[in-house]
């Protein structure tokens, strides 16, 4: 996903998410999603980097209910991994 800017625009909004979680769980989340976005920073094929941003966006809405965050929040997030 390397210089992809959709992905980039995921990665950056998924790390504004993890400011609406608690303080105690937030380096875990961002690390981890420092982690999956750098696992896949060489692929180039679209339909894959779309797969992996609707993955994204799906994770990231899973993870703001876990911690009792309107689903909306990750609305800026669907737009981008569109």
């Amino acid at each position: 996903m390397s210089g992809s800017s959709p992905a980039l625009k995921a990665y950056a909004e998924v790390l504004r998410l993890v400011r609406r979680l608690p303080p105690e769980v937030r380096s875990y989340y961002s690390r981890f999603a420092r982690e999956n976005f750098a696992t896949y920073n060489d692929e180039v094929d679209p339909s894959t980097i779309s797969s992996l941003l609707h993955r994204a966006y799906e994770h990231s809405c899973w993870v703001l209910a876990k911690y009792g965050v309107d689903k909306s929040a990750a609305d800026r997030l669907k737009q981008i991994c569109k």
